[in-house]
C-alpha cells in the first residue's frame, strides 16, 4: 500500500514507502575506530531542534560520525555532508539504489538495515555513533527504527526527528539545509548556491507548463487491491504543484488520514484526468505493469493517450533533490495535451 494508507498501519507504511559530497564513506566509520581527528567531532558546540519534542540537542561539538535514514542522508549528500551508514531503503535487489537513495553511491554506504524492520543495533554501536537522524511522522518516531529498538538506539547516541508531513516543501528542503549546515555543510559553496537556483528554476518550470492551459492531472499509487488517488493538500510535493498552478484531482473520500481514495480496479474510472501521474516508488505497480494487466487501467482516457507519467511521493529533501522532481514533472505537463 502507498505512504500512510489504511490508518497508518505499519504494514502499510511499509510498501509504500551523488551529487556534492565526496567520493565515499569513510571505512573507519564502519569498524567504530574512529580518526584522531575525528575522535571529538569537529568545532562546536551543536545544536538543533528535534521536532518530535521540539527540544535541541545540544552537543559541545559537532558530530562526525552521523548514521541517518537513507532519504535523509541523501538530501545530506546533495549538501556536501556524508554520512557513517544509512538505514532504509538504500538498494534494490541487483544493487541498484532505491529511488530514496537519491544519488548518493550506494555502493560505498554502510547499511544498517535496507527494508522496514531491519537495524543492526550491533553494526550501529561498532560505529560509535555521536548522533542518529531520521524522519519522522506523528506517531512513528525515528522513521525506520524498529520501536522495540528504539531505546536501545538512543541509548548510544541522541537522535533528532524531522517533520516530512506537515510543512510545506520549501519549509522540509530548508530544515534539510539548516541541518547539513549544522553538520558542516557549506551553504554558501558554488555547488549549493546552484541548487538553490535550479530549484527555483524548476519551480518556474512547473508554473510556465500549465500557464492558460486547462489540463487536468491525477496522481496515484497502483497497488494490486486497487488505485489510490493521492489527496493533493498531504503530499508536499503535490502541493507545491498546485501552488504552481496545475490543476490536480482532489479525491472526495480519501480515507481517514486524508493521504488516499481507494477504488477499486472497476472503479478507476471514477475522475476524469488529462494525465496521470504514477507513484514510482519501489513497491508500486508501474505504467507497463498496469497496461498489461488490468483492462480498466489501459481504457482510461489518459492511459489511452498515452500521457501517463511518473511522481515521487518521497522525494530527496534538498533543493537539487527537489529541482529533479519538478522537472520531472514540468516537462511532462509540458507534453500533455487536454483532452476532449
Amino acid at each position: 500500500m502507498p505512504l500512510r494508507s489504511r490508518a497508518l498501519t505499519r504494514r502499510h507504511l511499509l510498501a509504500s514507502t551523488g551529487g556534492l559530497g565526496a567520493a565515499s564513506v569513510l571505512a573507519a566509520c564502519g569498524s567504530g575506530e574512529a580518526d584522531e581527528n575525528d575522535e571529538n567531532g569537529g568545532s562546536g558546540p551543536f545544536s538543533f531542534v528535534d521536532e518530535r519534542d521540539q527540544e535541541a540537542v545540544e552537543l559541545d561539538h559537532t558530530p562526525s560520525r552521523v548514521v541517518a535514514f537513507t532519504g535523509l542522508a541523501a538530501a545530506l549528500y546533495d549538501y556536501g555532508v556524508e554520512v557513517a551508514a544509512v538505514f532504509g531503503p538504500t538498494t534494490l535487489a541487483d544493487g541498484a539504489p532505491d529511488i530514496q537513495a537519491g544519488r548518493m553511491p550506494v555502493e560505498d554506504l554502510e547499511i544498517l538495515g535496507n527494508a522496514w524492520g531491519e537495524f543492526d543495533v550491533e553494526a550501529y554501536a561498532a560505529i560509535g555513533p555521536d548522533l542518529i537522524v531520521s524522519h519522522y511522522y506523528e506517531g512513528f518516531d525515528l522513521w525506520f527504527v524498529p520501536e522495540e529498538r528504539l531505546e536501545e538506539v538512543q541509548s548510544l547516541a541522541p537522535g533528532i526527528g524531522i517533520e516530512v508531513s506537515l510543512p510545506t516543501l520549501d519549509q522540509i528542503i530548508d530544515r534539510h539545509a539548516q541541518l547539513a549546515e549544522a553538520l558542516g555543510g557549506d551553504m554558501d559553496s558554488d555547488a549549493n548556491v546552484a541548487g538553490v537556483e535550479r530549484f527555483g528554476a524548476a519551480a518556474g518550470a512547473v508554473a510556465a507548463a500549465v500557464a492558460d492551459r486547462p489540463l487536468k492531472a491525477m496522481a496515484v499509487g497502483a497497488w494490486p487491491d486497487g488505485l489510490y488517488i493521492a489527496n493533493p493538500p498531504t503530499f508536499t510535493l503535490l502541493a507545491k504543484c498546485v501552488e504552481l498552478g496545475v490543476d490536480l484531482v482532489v479525491p472526495e473520500n480519501p480515507d481517514q488520514n486524508d493521504y488516499w481514495e481507494l477504488l477499486s480496479w472497476e472503479n478507476v474510472d471514477k475522475y476524469e484526468a488529462d494525465v496521470i501521474f504514477v507513484d514510482q516508488r519501489t513497491g508500486n505497480l508501474q505504467p507497463e505493469e498496469l497496461l498489461a494487466e488490468y483492462p480498466t487501467w489501459a481504457a482510461l482516457p489518459a492511459v489511452e493517450a498515452g500521457q501517463v507519467y511518473t511522481w515521487n511521493a518521497e522525494p530527496v529533501y534538498s533543493h537539487v533533490g527537489g529541482a529533479v522532481e519538478l522537472e520531472a514533472l514540468a516537462g511532462s505537463l509540458a507534453e500533455a495535451q487536454p483532452l476532449e
